[in-house]
């Protein structure tokens, strides 16, 4: 087992987050270089690291943002397809990543609420089935790589969709198997070992597959299905270090 995978199934995610941030910066300058880049924040490596719960991905995680492929994707989607940072929005992070949530924060366009049951990051400790937000209340909602850890996805994607004002967007990502057309889950399996297995992840309860996007537009979204290769080339895709065949769910709400 790699040091890498080692602490991310030892540690637990709240005090991850707050060991990364201590050695985030001797690492970015160990790993300094021009073979990668990460447009977040612009800085280049000769190597990105490793991660994976279960089996590691090579070369993804960038060592500046600790972004993975798909922070970076939807950066690049917010940053190529959106008004995200120009327009006057209020927004909704749920279970905000490290690797957005000071770069949002500073942003005088935005007026930036943060909620998780857990993370350090969180401004409102909240359950994503029972948020305690007003309805019609944000005109931009994030929720990634969330509902796979949540027995109840549809009463989650009920609340995402009920404070998310009409004509606002959410993007809610999650581990999606695309060679999967119906999403897997088992109720039954309840042991960290068995889960990750199944499911990817020690603390999934399932994995998702084609139908994840007809399962948001049951719920009322309307949603674009937005391919990596729709908003980078193939040269960045290499040089961001993207996932070629992920797609970007853009969940609008209807006016």
């Amino acid at each position: 087992m790699s040091i890498f995978k080692f602490l991310l199934n030892a540690i637990p995610r709240p005090l991850l987050i707050k060991v990364s941030y201590l050695t985030r910066p001797v690492i970015s300058f160990l790993l300094r270089g021009k073979r990668y880049t990460d447009p977040i924040d612009g800085k280049k490596f000769r190597k990105f690291l490793p991660y994976g719960y279960e089996s590691q991905r090579e070369n993804v995680l960038a060592p500046s943002t600790l972004s993975l492929e798909r922070h970076r994707f939807l950066w690049l989607y917010l940053k190529r397809k959106s008004s995200f940072f120009s327009n006057t929005q209020k927004v909704l992070h749920i279970a905000p990543e490290q690797c957005f949530f000071k770069r949002f924060k500073k942003q005088e366009n935005l007026s930036y609420l943060t909620c998780d049951l857990h993370s350090p990051l969180a401004d409102i400790k909240a359950d994503i089935c029972n948020l305690p937000l007003e309805s019609n209340a944000f005109d931009v909602v994030f929720c990634n790589h969330v509902l796979e850890h949540v027995n109840d996805d549809k009463k989650a994607m009920q609340e995402l969709f009920r404070v998310l004002k009409p004509g606002g967007f959410g993007i809610f990502q999650v581990p999606q198997d695309l060679n999967r057309h119906k999403t897997y889950e088992d109720f039954k399996i309840t042991s960290p070992q068995e889960r990750k297995k199944h499911f990817g992840q020690y603390d999934h309860v399932r994995i998702y597959g084609e139908d994840y996007f007809e399962k948001l537009r049951d719920i009322g979204f309307e949603v674009s299905e937005i391919k990596c290769t729709d908003i980078a080339t193939e040269d960045e895709i290499n040089n961001y270090r993207l996932m070629k065949n992920e797609i970007l769910p853009v969940c609008k709400k209807p006016d």
